[in-house]
């Protein structure tokens, strides 16, 4: 498209921070250090967690650039980034996770296939832009519509990138118009991150910001939107992210008998400690984060310091100094929330975590009853073992 380029190689890649456990090279996918990724809130840009398909795309010309508004309705229009700006501006505190978050212990029990990450394939920012909603209203979208008078009921964000499953084509995935149209739902045609302008990694110069819902439907680079029928037909939702039994494997697998997936489970990681740690007896402090899908607080973090006999509860937070109520004004309703606790330690033993939100969700016990072969959705008890220093 005019101003925005999707290359076809490498050769223009940004500059990223040293510090990043990088899991994949070309395209470039990484994750910060568990230190990094729970020393502040809102996530620096620099640490951001980045998830790519393809070579990043760039911005020639600025003036040029427009988003299409197309499909199954009365009028299309053509947006500029100014036109956009035009519109009221909205932040909203929201945290993106990849699906294949924690995909590597998965991946312990039993392979499966994907980018290998860690417990941090996800981050916390505030987003700036217009409501998606605001720009639906520009070609007769009202509030809250669940069909177009032509028969479009979803919503398709289409980007500029170049990805290999896409034969070459670019990035694409939608959602339900309900959503899309629903001001509730916070869904952003965001230009800002942390209050700059995004930088290429994570979209620039537009990007669609989709919270509480896997990441995959965020879609950067944010070419044209399209209201369509059905769900997109892009790769990444019509023969990826989908949520299979265990049962499932590449022999047998038959994409069509799943729906994509939307909202992230419960989840919670420990990220003060690693997988194995040597301490020394005393006090330990165990800290990480939690959150759950579609907006649904948490309601707390049990830890077990027993491998799971007894359980204490953590205390949670998001903002300092600001006591985390769920479901209340004064939270991010979108965003993560902090646990931290203090325990004594005296032997050789194993730590766990695991949350459980306002819907009284809980995540499971073990990884081989939610195990499946694409690796997604690892919100298995999370486990750290400790052992005494000689």
């Amino acid at each position: 498209m005019q101003g925005l380029i999707g290359p076809s190689d490498y050769s223009q890649e940004p500059s990223r921070h040293p510090s990043l456990r990088i899991n994949a090279t070309e395209p470039f996918n990484s994750e910060p250090t568990r230190e990094n990724l729970i020393s502040s809130y809102v996530t620096p840009v620099e640490f951001f967690f980045k998830r790519n398909h393809g070579p990043i795309p760039l911005v020639d010309d600025i003036s040029s650039y427009h988003v299409s508004i197309v499909g199954l309705i009365e009028k299309s229009i053509q947006l500029s980034l100014d036109d956009i700006k035009k519109l009221p501006k909205h932040n909203v505190t929201a945290t993106l996770q990849c699906a294949g978050n924690r995909r590597t212990a998965m991946s312990n029990k039993k392979e499966v296939r994907g980018v290998g990450w860690d417990v941090a394939a996800l981050s916390n920012a505030t987003w700036g832009g217009a409501k998606l909603c605001d720009a639906l209203k520009l070609v007769g979208i009202e509030y809250n519509t669940k069909m177009t008078s032509p028969g479009g009921k979803h919503v398709e964000f289409i980007s500029v990138d170049q990805c290999k499953e896409e034969d070459g084509g670019p990035y694409k995935a939608s959602i339900p118009l309900h959503q899309a149209s629903n001001p509730l739902s916070d869904v952003l045609l965001a230009y800002e991150m942390n209050g700059e302008i995004l930088n290429r990694d994570h979209g620039y110069p537009l990007r669609v910001i989709v919270p509480g819902v896997i990441g995959a439907r965020s879609v950067k680079w944010l070419d044209q939107i399209n209201i369509i029928e059905e769900e997109s037909q892009g790769f990444f939702m019509a023969k990826d992210y989908k949520m299979f039994p265990p049962t499932v494997d590449w022999d047998n697998i038959i994409w069509s008998t799943r729906k994509p997936q939307m909202d992230f489970p419960v989840q919670c990681a420990i990220c003060s400690l690693e997988d194995v740690n040597t301490v020394k007896p005393g006090q330990v402090t165990i800290a990480g984060y939690a959150l759950s899908g579609g907006g649904r607080g948490i309601e707390r973090v049990d830890i077990s310091v027993d491998g799971g006999k007894t359980w204490i509860e953590a205390s949670t937070y998001q903002k300092d100094d600001v006591q985390y109520i769920p479901d209340d004004i004064s939270s991010d309703k979108w965003a993560w929330v902090f646990f931290r606790a203090v325990v004594d330690i005296t032997e050789d033993t194993e730590i766990i975590a695991k949350a459980v939100d306002l819907s009284a969700n809980v995540q499971p016990e073990h990884v081989e009853t939610i195990w499946n072969l694409r690796g997604i959705l690892n919100t298995s008890w999370h486990r750290v073992r400790l052992q005494i220093a000689p």
